[in-house]
């Protein structure tokens, strides 16, 4: 039995259509839009722009999310190829099994889980954060053993493990109302984003932009990490300082992870309308609004307070508290909370999705693809996503874990990347109504630039990253590599027989 055996385009479409397997296909355009945008905008847009600006790049920062952009723009190229040609739930699991194999995309599969799951759970603590901080401001206190792990001095943190709950009832309920409270929570986002630019933009002092780049830094005497908890290409290269022409690679390395989320957009290709159409449009669409977004955040924050006093765990409140106006400090945790909550539902979302695709395929126990007679949704998958991702984040102090989310990512980015210019070759007949330009060059370079983000992650994220790795090989080997469709030659009709 070949491990890199390859399944169809034909097939996969098939299956989606097998009446037990079939998902209710409802999502538009703008649905997609919001599912992207609700992805990609968390706290990234309210945390990560001061962060970088005080520590890399300065007022330069809005240069660093353009570099960013550009490289995630790269990545998303292929997506939308893929997702027009193989309009599957699954997402990159789904890309490779057409074009890698069955073994990198078990491979991809078991690296998605670990991004959604751990993702969805980390968002889940930062949720309860903000949504205890507002209780406060309220007058309204809880219980400190009842808002934090066990590890953070609490029993269980129950708003984390509750709002994890209630989304997954949502989730079950249906694609279609999950797509309605998407669109609802990210126009408050939107609007909370929105309303910072413009209002700010009428406080900003040219001169907080001077220099827009500063001068290089080179690093401290004395001041490096361990190996293993630096950058890897630290670690390998040695330290380059901050600020300069460095400072702005540094930056744009850093929000780079401000823009991870559009991928989840193409796990949705078997809940659309016209995927063939839309799939592009949602996913390249969200990564054009935020990156616009992104800039003039970045400036307009820049311009308000000094770059170097924007080191604080709130830097957009940093701003609004710079120009006399604390009350709106409050519209900056309503946004975060808005932010998170749809980050919590799409990376489940997308997890459930994920799954469904491994089971259907038999490389999960097909029992978890078992989808729901009158919502149609993979009911069982996600009831137990949800139950996991409650567990973790009541539990489990996660911040630790939280650069795994990262390394998954971009590790799929590159092997969807790779997998563009694979199909091409082995399947040019396949009509595509969306084409990456410049094939090679672009795929290429998507891979190239993902592959350097990686290398910024710090060591200790690759050590755990290779432990997760290794268990899914064993459990590939053990179970998945028998268990397979392909690898028994069974039909969908035949899968259906066994829910």
């Amino acid at each position: 039995m070949s491990i890199m055996r390859v399944k169809s385009v034909e097939q996969s479409i098939n299956d989606a259509e097998a009446p037990e397997f079939r998902l209710r296909r409802v999502l538009r355009a703008v649905d997609l839009l919001g599912i992207g945008i609700g992805a990609i905008i968390g706290t990234g847009i309210f945390v990560l722009t001061g962060v970088a600006a005080a520590t890399d790049a300065g007022p330069g920062i809005s240069i660093s999310f353009v570099i960013s952009g550009i490289a995630c723009g790269l990545a998303a190229l292929c997506y939308a190829e893929f997702a027009s040609v193989v309009p599957v739930a699954g997402s990159a699991y789904t890309f490779s099994y057409a074009s890698l194999g069955e073994f990198f995309a078990w491979l991809i599969g078991w690296d998605l889980m670990l991004e959604f799951i751990i993702g969805a759970s980390t968002v889940s603590v930062g949720w309860s954060q903000y949504f205890v901080e507002a209780l406060s401001a309220m007058g309204l206190a809880l219980p400190e053993e009842l808002t934090a792990a066990p590890g953070a001095g609490g029993v269980a943190n129950l708003p984390a493990a509750i709002i994890a709950l209630l989304l997954t009832i949502v989730l079950v309920i249906g694609i279609r109302l999950s797509a309605a409270v998407t669109n609802v929570v990210v126009a408050i986002k939107l609007a909370v984003v929105l309303f910072f630019i413009i209002f700010g933009a009428f406080f900003v002092k040219t001169a907080n932009w001077s220099p827009f780049i500063p001068p290089h830094q080179p690093p401290e005497p004395g001041a490096v990490a361990a190996p293993l908890e630096q950058p890897l290409i630290n670690a390998i290269f040695g330290q380059t300082g901050s600020f300069g022409l460095s400072g702005l690679v540094a930056g744009a390395a850093l929000v780079f992870f401000a823009y991870i989320g559009f991928d989840i957009v193409a796990s949705g290709a078997e809940e659309t309308r016209r995927p063939q159409r839309d799939m592009p449009i949602g996913i390249l669409g969200s990564l054009a609004v935020c990156s616009v977004l992104y800039v003039l955040v970045s400036l307009v924050m820049t311009g308000i307070v000094k770059y170097d006093q924007l080191n604080t765990a709130a830097p957009m409140a940093t701003a609004f508290q710079a120009i006399g106006a604390p009350w709106a400090v409050g519209l900056v945790s309503l946004g975060a909370i808005a932010g998170l909550t749809t980050v919590i539902l799409i990376l489940m979302l997308g997890q459930a999705r994920v799954g469904f695709a491994m089971s259907r395929d038999g490389l999960l126990p097909v029992w978890f693809a078992k989808v729901h007679r009158k919502y149609r949704t993979p009911y069982r998958i996600t009831v137990i996503t949800g139950i996991v991702v409650a567990i973790i984040a009541s539990l489990t102090p996660i911040n630790v874990l939280a650069e795994m989310t990262n390394i998954g990512t971009l590790c799929a980015f590159v092997l969807v990347s790779i997998g563009v210019l694979v199909l091409r070759r082995t399947r040019p007949d396949l009509p595509r109504a969306f084409r990456v330009p410049w094939v090679p060059v672009i795929p290429v370079l998507a891979a190239a630039a993902c592959l350097y983000l990686m290398l910024n992650l710090e060591g200790w994220t690759w050590v755990r990253f290779g432990v997760w790795m290794l268990l899914g090989l064993v459990l590939y080997f053990v179970y998945s590599r028998r268990n397979s469709r392909l690898a028994r030659g069974e039909t969908i009709e035949e899968a259906a027989d066994e829910l």
